[in-house]
């Protein structure tokens, strides 16, 4: 079909190569993840064994970088808004290369800690928000489609990162690992990034104007951060639930393995979950869509709680919990576009991402820091539900007065043309 040039009243204009700015982004997004998420769970012991450092001291400088990625997220956003995903996606991953390499070749903690900061700035722009900003325009109302793409393709970031960095790991060590993903972003991410995502872009809010005070108007608002806690209070729960899911079953008597086990079918659920977000949202509407899918969020982690086995009964909620995971993720990517809109997307996503990156980085120490207060894990498993159901009632009030957004709602593009 051939691409309109001409804008449609309210709408985005149609891009051209939006199916390949989809294709590149499920590799570089995928790519991404794993080079500056999973790798490092994996390489943490090898870090520790052979520098000496404090495995606490390793672990919160990766947690820090997290929340340099919420910060700078914000600025990215904003940058996408005005630009496109292009340039800061571009530039992102050329600062990554720099940032990981100086990680493998730290001599010191401290560089370390510096090193690590940096390629928290560079996840600003390599991880979902931008990504999710650029289908959000491309696609307008087809975004769901484009979304679960994206999201299926980087689902398996950690299945395919995690073995691969082992490898490396066993014949060049930690060090030697992290230069060849280094490498990796320079070949595969940068080219791209800078050559395949497409050049058109239709500029919305650049934090000048009308934009501006149309942003300002919504993030003064009591439904933008009504929805921003009610999803980082799900963000946080099933964040948690992920790194603390393998210590709760081996303190059940569950040998690694099979805790291991209930972890991988967690994440085939999170696929399966990415699967049914079409047809829910299809049947659904926003703020009840929220409600349920944080309600899962909830059931799921508390059923984790209270079952201790036997290992079938397990592994099936686990997939259960991983599928209200997966949901929960494309929950996040559409809940701005759902209420106000798209023409603002990318600033609105940017803005609320940061508190979400928080909470995100602090789930993992917070669900292990509280195993010892709360007398074990399942009774931290039922707090964390208990977290997620709060989210669930926080969203029911999320509605947008008279459902009219402040920002035109883009009517169905034309199928972008091949």
């Amino acid at each position: 079909m051939t691409a309109v040039h001409g804008r449609v009243p309210g709408a985005p204009a149609p891009v051209v190569g939006a199916r390949r700015g989809l294709a590149a982004l499920c590799v570089t997004v995928t790519t991404g993840y794993g080079v500056l998420f999973y790798a490092f769970p994996v390489l943490v012991p090898s870090i520790v064994a052979d520098t000496g450092w404090s495995p606490v001291s390793v672990t919160a400088w990766f947690s820090a970088s997290q929340l340099v990625a919420g910060a700078v997220g914000i600025l990215v956003g904003r940058w996408v808004q005005a630009r496109g995903p292009r340039p800061a996606m571009t530039a992102a991953a050329l600062v990554s290369v720099p940032a990981v390499a100086a990680i493998a070749l730290a001599p010191d903690l401290w560089t370390f800690a510096a090193a690590w900061l940096v390629a928290g700035a560079a996840m600003a722009g390599l991880f979902y928000p931008p990504a999710f900003a650029a289908l959000t325009h491309w696609y307008g109302r087809g975004k769901v489609r484009a979304l679960t793409a994206l999201t299926l393709a980087a689902g398996l970031a950690s299945t395919v990162f995690a073995p691969v960095t082992a490898l490396l790991e066993g014949i060049w060590g930690w060090r030697g690992a992290y230069l060849v993903l280094a490498a990796v972003l320079l070949v595969v991410v940068v080219p791209l990034h800078a050559f395949a995502l497409p050049r058109e872009w239709t500029a919305g809010d650049d934090g000048r104007g009308d934009g501006r005070e149309g942003v300002r108007a919504v993030v003064r608002g009591r439904v933008f951060w009504t929805l921003t806690a009610a999803l980082g209070l799900g963000s946080f729960a099933v964040y948690a639930v992920v790194v603390t899911l393998v210590p709760l079953l081996e303190g059940r008597g569950f040998g690694t393995t099979e805790a291991a086990w209930a972890l991988g079918v967690g994440g085939v659920g999170q696929v399966l979950g990415r699967l049914v977000y079409a047809p829910l949202e299809r049947w659904t509407g926003p703020v009840s869509r929220a409600v349920a899918v944080l309600g899962a969020c909830s059931v799921t982690t508390v059923l984790l709680a209270l079952v201790p086995g036997p290992l079938i009964p397990v592994l099936a909620i686990a997939v259960l919990a991983g599928m209200a995971r997966g949901i929960l993720t494309l929950l996040q990517a559409t809940a701005v576009a759902d209420r106000w809109g798209t023409e603002h997307y990318a600033v609105l996503n940017g803005i609320m991402h940061t508190p979400l990156m928080l909470a995100i980085a602090v789930a993992p120490w917070a669900g292990a820091a509280l195993a010892g207060p709360l007398g074990g894990y399942p009774a931290v498993f039922v707090l964390l539900g208990g977290l997620a159901a709060a989210g669930a009632l926080i969203a029911s009030a999320t509605r947008v007065r008279g459902r009219t957004p402040p920002f035109p709602l883009p009517a169905s593009p034309p199928e972008p043309s091949r």
